[in-house]
């Protein structure tokens, strides 16, 4: 099948639907799925608070209490999502990341459902390796694996990867790209000439069963209408409900036109407690433990990045203006999300904050602004893996906006067949 096939709309993207989970996941009498509730690898470290290290520096930095992102580390956070019943982990990309590819297929085997949201860069791997390293993951994985396709970042990190296109430029690329990918699972051999890729008689040992789910971020004019056309699940950091719901209408809109449906996924930290009161004590700690000086640097750093969807979270708190009161609840932008994570932290910058049922409550209004799926995280990830699952999960089942998950047997662990 030839390029003009796939832009076209032709089998590769019908296939892309009949074939892929959307369709299948789909409900008879058009009811919508329950939520997904993801967790996140913290592969550039962890820590007791939100200067992790990763994000808005030149340099890695250590925070108090930073946690090294060993193999033994992330095993640990990851065996605790899958024994937790959370649907996956976002493995994150970057400078200060572990790769994302070698740490997942390292945690294969510790894991039994778990499945791996594998974020990467389109610019720096061919598309018909990609299509081969995702095939030979799904077969490794017993098909656990689902792609975080992440276009660009701010233009220091993408030069030092060798990636000197422009921004509009890596969306188009990064349109190509899965193009490429698709036929070459769905169509090959597969031939492709474009702007960014020339590709003849591209195949795989066997095509990846099922077919690894697309997420795709971005908020620009120019990464919109890609998602719209390539993606299973838009992705978007978390702005307050109604603000990120006029931005998946828009991409909703855009997918329909072209007859496809798409689910929308919410990129959020969370600090959950029993009490809402002990939950806001620590997001004020988390806002001790920074100096004025390391907020100012930070954004200095974020503010001068060319991705829309980074001046969307930095505008959310002002650039660090509204830390300026030193009080926690001064960056309280919506009832119970809070942008304090965004002062020093790239990217998703917002976090659910409360008691259990005031998390619940705010997810629940995300649920009606739009969104199937939540990507979360919090500090320290181990630790709140368990907050989360323990106290809010139970509330969104018994709302019915998430399905009970069987957790793993501890039954088969015991040594003794009763407890003592």
């Amino acid at each position: 099948m030839s390029a003009a096939d796939v832009a076209s709309g032709g089998a590769v993207a019908d296939g892309a639907v009949a074939d892929g989970a959307v369709a299948d996941g789909a409900v008879a009498d058009g009811a919508r799925r329950p939520l997904a509730v993801h967790w996140f690898l913290p592969t550039s470290g962890d820590a007791r608070g939100i200067l992790d290290g990763a994000h808005a520096k030149d340099e890695p930095g250590r925070a108090t209490g930073f946690r090294a992102p060993s193999l033994d580390y992330l095993e640990q956070v990851a065996v605790a999502a899958d024994r937790l019943g959370y649907e996956g982990v976002l493995t994150p990309t970057g400078t200060w990341c572990e790769d994302a590819w070698l740490v997942t297929a390292a945690l294969v085997r510790s894991t039994r459902r778990l499945r791996f949201l594998v974020a990467f860069r389109p610019g720096l791997v061919s598309p018909t390796l990609a299509a081969q390293m995702a095939a030979t993951f799904q077969r490794m994985s017993g098909g656990r694996l689902l792609l975080n396709v992440v276009t660009g970042g701010d233009e220091n990190e993408m030069r030092r990867f060798g990636d000197w296109l422009d921004h509009d430029e890596r969306y188009d690329r990064t349109r190509e790209f899965l193009e490429v990918v698709r036929g070459v699972w769905d169509a090959a051999p597969f031939t492709y000439e474009g702007a960014h890729y020339r590709i003849a008689d591209a195949r795989v040992s066997a095509p990846p069963d099922p077919r690894p789910e697309v997420y795709f971020g971005g908020s620009s004019d120019a990464a919109l209408p890609v998602a719209a056309a390539r993606a299973d699940v838009y992705l978007t950091w978390g702005e307050p409900p109604a603000q990120a719901r006029e931005k998946i209408e828009r991409v909703r809109a855009l997918a329909a036109a072209q007859g496809r449906e798409i689910r929308f996924g919410v990129r959020l930290h969370v600090i959950t407690r029993d009490r809402s009161a002990d939950a806001w004590d620590v997001a004020q700690r988390f806002l001790d433990d920074l100096t004025p000086e390391q907020i100012a640097g930070a954004q200095r750093l974020l503010g001068a990045s060319g991705s829309v969807g980074q001046q969307r979270m930095v505008a959310l708190h002002g650039g660090g203006d509204l830390a300026a009161s030193r009080r926690a609840r001064d960056l309280e932008i919506h009832p119970g999300l809070w942008a304090g994570v965004g002062l020093v932290r790239g990217g998703a910058g917002t976090a659910l904050v409360g008691s259990h049922e005031e998390v619940a409550d705010l997810v629940g209004e995300y649920r009606d602004a739009g969104f199937d799926e939540l990507v979360l995280s919090g500090y320290p990830h181990l630790e709140e893996a368990y907050w989360f699952a323990e106290g809010v999960r139970p509330l969104l089942d018994a709302r019915g906006l998430t399905s009970p998950v069987a957790r793993a047997d501890e039954r088969a662990t015991r040594t003794h067949a009763v407890p003592f």
